[in-house]
């Protein structure tokens, strides 16, 4: 049985022409589209024929749509190629400089060079006060100090129009979270504070007398406690007895974000009440570690001599070696710094500072 292939003797030639916006300069060229040429078998041909004669018409017609308009969509496709090229080239023209109506792009202006504060290289010296930007230049950054040329450089930085408080800052390998890790003293410094303290006492019976004798400020019992709760703090230490410490509880959302609460660690909670009194009067300072593991001690005042406030910085550093927590593993001491309330620090020599003898003279 010999088999026969209908192919559709005519073909669709389109002419391609380059696009005039496009930057390279193609030559004309011919592009033939032929569409898929159908193919019939005679045996299905046959049982159409024979058995269902419309269907062999369907088939037909089918054979000739493709061959009228198959091509018709080639055409369709090259049309939108030659578009798609044609974009290509208006973007490549705007990156290089005009629209794609030959109009030129306006170019951004360069930014200003930025002078003054806003050209300084870190950033949080941009908010300084020009005070503080001359003071620092006294000192090198990341320089470590003996303790000595610490405090003198310390007291030239102090150019404010009131006295500044010498502060010492220490960070310590310490986590507070842990119980066996928390820091909370005091340390007497031999010079005092530099300022005067207001102390409250929390008594009753015949230590009341002994209190006011003592010099202590404010004496009371319930009283006091009632004049607390009502708002009033015009104190900077609350002593109490061990016998008022139950009445005391009722104060510890008052005073315990503040600071004041009695607590024996800090020696404010003692049953020899003249004693605590003329202690924090002369200038015993309570310290704790916050939750980062770092000591703030206040030392002194800018207007001290150098070696008054050597000799409170010694103090308070060997304070804070004293009480170290058992807790503690590994290098105790990571940094230590000190400054004035409004000046830059100033880092020590963690050796040199541990290490360190006043002189027989102080």
């Amino acid at each position: 049985m010999a088999t026969a292939c209908s192919t559709p003797t005519s073909s669709l030639m389109l002419p391609y022409a380059a696009s005039a916006a496009h930057p390279l300069n193609l030559t004309q060229s011919l592009i033939w589209f032929k569409p898929k040429a159908p193919c019939f078998c005679p045996l299905a041909l046959s049982y159409c024929a024979v058995g269902r004669r419309k269907s062999g018409k369907q088939v037909n017609f089918d054979a000739r749509r493709e061959a009228k308009f198959g091509g018709f969509r080639l055409v369709v496709a090259a049309v939108a190629a030659e578009a798609e090229v044609a974009e290509g080239a208006g973007a490549e023209a705007e990156v290089a400089g005009e629209g794609t109506g030959g109009v030129p792009i306006p170019t951004v202006a360069p930014a200003k060079p930025k002078t003054g504060k806003a050209a300084l290289p870190l950033k949080r010296d941009r908010t300084r006060s020009k005070r503080f930007l001359e003071i620092q230049k006294l000192r090198e950054n990341k320089q470590e100090y003996d303790v000595k040329t610490a405090v003198s450089l310390l007291k030239q930085m102090t150019k404010t129009k009131f006295v500044e408080t010498a502060e010492a800052h220490f960070r310590l390998n310490i986590d507070p979270k842990y119980n066996d890790q928390q820091l909370r003293a005091t340390v007497n410094l031999p010079k005092g504070t530099g300022q005067p303290v207001k102390v409250a006492v929390l008594t009753q019976g015949e230590k009341f007398d002994e209190a006011k004798n003592a010099g202590a400020d404010l004496v009371g019992g319930e009283d006091l406690i009632e004049q607390i709760k009502g708002g009033f703090m015009e104190f900077d230490k609350l002593i109490a007895s061990p016998d008022m410490m139950p009445k005391v509880a009722s104060l510890g959302r008052i005073l315990g974000p503040r600071g004041l609460m009695p607590n024996p660690k800090a020696g404010t909670v003692s049953t020899n009440i003249p004693q605590a009194i003329a202690e924090f009067k002369k200038g015993k300072v309570e310290y704790r570690a916050d939750k980062t593991g770092i000591v703030h001690i206040p030392f002194g005042k800018a207007d001290f001599s150098e070696d008054d406030l050597l000799v409170n910085l010694l103090s308070a550093i060997k304070s804070v070696e004293a009480n170290k927590p058992s807790g503690a593993k590994g290098v105790y001491w990571k940094s230590a710094h000190i400054c004035s309330s409004m000046g830059p620090s100033i880092k020590l020599n963690i050796r040199d500072m541990l290490d360190y003898k006043l002189p027989s003279s102080i």
